[in-house]
């Protein structure tokens, strides 16, 4: 097997153990579930803020089952316009499996989750909500996307979508539909059906190699870290422009809202690391 199969293969393993491991502490680990219960309040504050309840509102409907469809559609376009029969596959492959597993998985580990932070001790959150479809929907459609473009532009495919996937996450919970454990569960998901589809990939090539190779161009290391780098620096210049520009009410808006920033940062840096962990299993 080519070090690069194992690769992806481990990478899919570790995910499914740690989609095992976050599931564990969310449901039955006090210390996490009242972190989880935590972050999810106070992301629900933001519901307050008409212009952000709204959008969040938004990117939530646009991951609904029948919108969705057509963000595929058009995914899976791109690689039929390539002549790349392989991507078309490992679209389909990704995208289906993620959310069929999801749905199953919801249904298998279906169980309330004690809510001691919410009045009368009852949880607001369906005890069927692990791991969030939507999160799982938004991520899937980022990895597979990064397969069926072009290699010069996977980098920002993988750094936008991940950009992208970590707003639907945080728009779930400021809509108060799902815990941050559903979503790290949903990119976990997602993230080791496009590893080992990727695996598969390579396996497909060696046995029968297509015309259109989907590996055949490659990306440099420095191109596949340059964008998500980008990110992480946007990011933090924008975090250094609002600290300088208000410093008194960004820090007493964290001190209030630990919970929030923590979980928001967390989220965000799982979000980018498996898209660039993807992006990097698929260079030649």
């Amino acid at each position: 097997m080519a070090i690069r199969t194992r690769s992806a293969l481990l990478g899919a393993a570790a995910c499914a153990a740690l989609l095992a491991v976050e599931w564990f502490a969310a449901f039955h680990v006090g210390f996490f579930r009242h972190a989880d219960q935590s972050i999810y309040q106070q992301f629900g504050d933001l519901q307050t803020h008409t212009g952000v309840e709204s959008v969040a509102h938004w990117l939530v409907s646009v991951f609904d089952p029948n919108p969705y469809v057509y963000l595929v559609v058009a995914v899976l376009a791109v690689t039929l316009l390539r002549r790349r029969p392989w991507s078309a596959c490992a679209v389909l492959a990704i995208v289906l499996g993620a959310s069929v597993s999801t749905e199953l998985l919801k249904h298998v580990v279906t169980a309330p989750r004690a809510g001691s932070l919410f009045p009368g001790g009852i949880s607001p959150v369906s005890p069927s909500s692990w791991p969030s479809g939507h999160s799982t929907a938004a991520m899937a459609l980022v990895l597979a996307a990064v397969i069926a473009v072009p290699a010069r532009l996977r980098p920002a495919a993988a750094a936008l979508g991940a950009v992208l996937a970590v707003a639907v996450g945080y728009s779930v919970l400021a809509t108060g539909i799902h815990y941050p454990s559903d979503v790290l569960g949903g990119f976990l998901m997602a993230t080791m059906w496009a590893l080992a589809t990727v695996a598969a990939l390579r396996v497909a090539e060696r046995w029968r190699p297509s015309p259109g190779r989907w590996d055949r161009e490659q990306v440099s290391i420095r191109a596949a870290l340059g964008a998500p780098g980008a990110v992480l620096l946007a990011a933090l210049v924008l975090t250094v422009i609002v600290l300088i520009s208000h410093p008194h009410d960004v820090v007493s808006y964290a001190r209030a809202h630990e919970a929030f920033v923590i979980g928001a940062t967390g989220i965000a840096a799982l979000g980018l690391a498996l898209s660039t962990g993807v992006l990097l299993s698929v260079r030649r």
